[in-house]
């Protein structure tokens, strides 16, 4: 079985738990902290809000059956759909894009190397 590391994300009052592969968990929380430094900087009239990392941790058991774990692959293509329909003039969009879609082919290899 895969270790799994779990990204703890903060958006307003709500928490997300995304599950990470161990080795990928980190580059996800980097990506949040880029992205969210980024996105103010971004023209666009509909810009998504992004929920800040705030943790990450090794084991993960949810107390509330309201409170459910997001796979990092289903998590990265949500956010891959949301920046790629902004539509951005002033500010060179592409470069944001290329992190996050670099992390969702990384991901969907190793998903797919741990189906086999």
């Amino acid at each position: 079985m895969a270790l799994m590391r779990y990204v703890i994300l903060q958006q307003g009052c709500d928490l997300l738990f995304v599950e990470m592969p161990s080795d990928y968990a980190y580059q996800l929380s980097a990506l949040n902290l880029r992205l969210n430094k980024e996105i103010d900087k971004l023209t666009a009239a509909q810009v998504p809000s992004l929920p800040q990392a705030i943790a990450e941790c090794d084991q993960l058991d949810l107390l509330q059956e309201s409170l459910q774990i997001t796979s990092g692959l289903d998590y990265i293509n949500e956010l891959e759909a949301a920046f790629s329909a902004i539509r951005e003039e002033n500010y060179p969009l592409i470069s944001l894009l290329t992190e996050i879609r670099a992390l969702q082919a990384q991901l969907e290899q190793w998903y797919e190397e741990e189906g086999q």
